[in-house]
């Protein structure tokens, strides 16, 4: 079982889960080696960071962009780069932390 599986199953059963994310799409808001808690909610919101999958792929921590009724969430890096429209949303970041450090906390 991969992590992102391990994060699913987590967010499924207890609703909370962390894994660390790696990359610079989500700068500055994220640094690379970023220690995410993820939690699952009953709404998602435009600017919510969300562990997805998108067109089959796994997306650990992306914005929401656009919500629509029908498509359901546009994700996206910090740069503009659009994912793609996706319904299945596990979970969103609530706290992220970088060297013992919170940089990230959900309002």
């Amino acid at each position: 079982m991969n992590k992102y599986e391990r994060l699913k199953n987590e967010l499924a059963t207890t609703g909370k889960g962390k894994m660390k994310a790696f990359g610079s799409s989500m700068l500055p808001i994220l640094k690379s080696g970023s220690q995410l808690t993820f939690q699952k909610a009953t709404e998602y919101k435009i600017g919510d960071i969300v562990f997805c999958k998108v067109k089959g792929r796994y997306i650990d921590a992306h914005k929401i962009i656009k919500a629509d009724p029908h498509k359901g969430f546009l994700i996206a890096n910090n740069h503009g780069f659009e994912n793609g429209w996706t319904r299945t949303i596990f979970g969103k970041v609530v706290t992220g932390e970088y060297q013992n450090h919170v940089i990230y906390q959900a309002h």
